[in-house]
């Protein structure tokens, strides 16, 4: 899934919250195959119930921990593996989840006030939105054609 460059205008809100959807359904998609691997792994080779192995599947997929203790060393080795791939997958399902908010703030703090969507077409006080074209270093006191040598202490008064 690409993402808009940061020249792009931002995505219209309903677009985004599609983005969102399927970005959090993926991460779900995941995380259910990944709980299915652990309950079925528990169950096969710890020799745990059904509900015990879906149990211990999940804690360990939370990243909270075993329950059950386990006995032979094709349980510990599944254990073991799936451990290192549960805290991947949280990390990764958890980035997956949250990379088209993380994404749509960056983009939004790159843009010009003229790419922002506004209501009405304008700015929160109801008038339009208006840009100045001040330079970097114009103080606080510069108009809109100050350069870097005005403002209230250059002399230039």
């Amino acid at each position: 899934m690409l993402y808009e460059h940061r020249r792009e205008p931002l995505l219209p809100l309903h677009v985004f919250v599609k983005r969102l959807a399927a970005c959090a359904a993926l991460a779900l998609g995941i995380m259910v195959f990944s709980l299915a691997v652990g309950t079925v792994g528990y169950h096969q080779l710890a020799g745990l119930a059904w509900v015990d192995a879906i149990y211990n599947a999940s804690m360990i997929l939370g990243g909270m921990g075993p329950v059950a203790e386990l006995h032979s060393d094709g349980a510990k080795l599944f254990a073991s593996a799936y451990a290192l791939y549960s805290g991947l997958m949280l990390i990764a399902t958890i980035g997956l989840a949250l990379s088209p908010l993380i994404h749509r703030f960056l983009h939004r703090f790159h843009l010009d006030e003229e790419d922002i969507p506004h209501d009405a077409g304008a700015s929160p006080a109801g008038q339009p939105a208006k840009r100045t074209h001040a330079s970097p270093h114009a103080g606080p006191h510069a108009g809109p054609h100050a350069g870097p040598h005005s403002g209230p202490h250059s002399g230039a008064h």
